[in-house]
């Protein structure tokens, strides 16, 4: 039996059906909305959220740092002073013997060279033959190494083993200019940088991909954010793959069988997005005068009060010289001396109320009408008080 179109006659002789299937259309609606309120969930990240790459380190993948000692040439005079004993000259002296040329001491008198330093980092999983770039930095009296070329330096590691060889063009930021009665300096002159400037000779003899399991090292240790990466690690793997050992370090095992090892595994979780907890914490450099003051600083209900007194002193000097008609008398110069003291009576007591947030904070200290330095004493006086809610580091 076919079932035929309802018609719009036939709601008010069958009320049940039509109620029926005004009920089965608002349930259809009503799924789809909650399939793509869930799909929207899901494609986008949380308010605030970071990615995991972003708030973690992965143990084994690091930096290295590079040094040698090395000789820049080719200055036009601004070259170390090499006199009897100085170290650019026993270098240059060195150089030049491994060379096959013989010098005396007379003979090497050049204000052309600059002993240097060289400085370079050496990335993860570098290959031979890949290149670095390499910062020169003076050692001597040079007064600057624009138009230097470095000539070949090796680079070595903690270890004393060579992984670099560095040469070249130096590039210069800065520069120096004098004259009879004054001097400009821009910038640095007497550090300089080789773009891929380095060769890598030596490779590190470590391979990520035949480890089953990796430690996740946090950036900002914190127990509720190891915690919270360990089990969005999970919730994507369906396993209890990651395990956070303590407030910096996450045990990452890879599962058996996964697509690609432990590559595929780190490549899959980056992209992964944690909201980092932080500890409230006010960070202040007294010599700028600068206060950062985190979200989760709170404070207790406390009043505070700050005065203001100000000495001012005006040193002048005014000549004295001797009357129009005086037969006798000298020109001479008496110091005066002004001191004006001046105490701002109008600053009142101000309450601040407890568990405000961090923008009511900061409007209150602002209505007592204070400087940046004035709000460092402020703040440690309440911290002192333990009225603060927060740790204090300065810098």
């Amino acid at each position: 039996m076919m079932n035929m179109p309802l018609h719009f006659t036939d709601f008010a002789q069958r009320p049940q059906v039509a109620l029926s299937a005004v009920g089965a259309a608002l349930y259809a609606i009503g799924t789809a909305a909650i399939a793509v309120l869930i799909i929207s969930v899901l494609i986008h990240p949380a308010f605030g959220a970071s990615r995991i790459k972003d708030i973690v380190n992965i143990e084994g993948v690091r930096d290295n740092m590079l040094i040698g000692y090395g000789l820049v040439v080719g200055l036009n005079g601004t070259g170390d002073s090499i006199d009897d004993g100085h170290f650019t000259k026993e270098s240059l002296q060195s150089m030049l013997n491994r060379m096959g040329i013989k010098t005396t001491d007379a003979a090497v008198d050049s204000a052309n060279v600059a002993a240097v330093m060289v400085t370079a980092v050496l990335p993860p999983f570098v290959r031979q033959g890949s290149r670095i770039d390499v910062t020169v930095s003076a050692l001597g009296d040079s007064d600057s190494l624009l138009g230097g070329t470095l000539l070949v330096t090796p680079l070595v590691g903690a270890d004393g083993e060579v992984y670099a060889v560095g040469q070249g063009q130096l590039a210069v930021g800065g520069f120096s200019a004098a004259g009879n009665a004054e001097t400009v300096t821009k910038g640095v002159p007497t550090s300089a940088r080789i773009a891929n400037g380095a060769i890598i000779e030596r490779e590190l003899n470590f391979s990520i991909t035949d480890l089953e399991s990796v430690k996740l090292t946090l950036r900002n240790p914190d127990f509720t954010t190891a915690r919270r990466i360990a089990q969005a690690i999970n919730a994507f793997l369906g396993s209890n793959s990651a395990q956070a050992l303590d407030l910096s370090t996450i045990d990452l095992q890879v599962p058996p069988g996964y697509v690609d090892g432990l590559v595929g595994l780190l490549t899959d979780i980056e992209q992964l997005r944690v909201q980092p907890d932080q500890t409230a914490r006010v960070i202040i450099d007294e010599q700028s005068g600068i206060i950062v003051m985190g979200e989760n600083v709170r404070i207790n209900t406390v009043a505070i009060a700050q005065g203001s007194l100000t000495i001012r002193i005006t040193e002048a000097q005014q000549v004295s010289q001797p009357g129009a008609f005086a037969e006798v008398g000298t020109t001479t110069t008496v110091d005066r001396t002004d001191i004006n003291v001046t105490q701002d009576e109008d600053r009142r007591l101000t309450v601040v109320n407890g568990g405000v947030t961090l923008q009511e904070l900061v409007n209150g200290l602002n209505a007592l009408g204070i400087g940046p330095r004035d709000m460092i004493t402020i703040l440690q006086a309440v911290k002192a008080s333990g009225a603060l809610q927060a740790e204090i580091q300065v810098m």
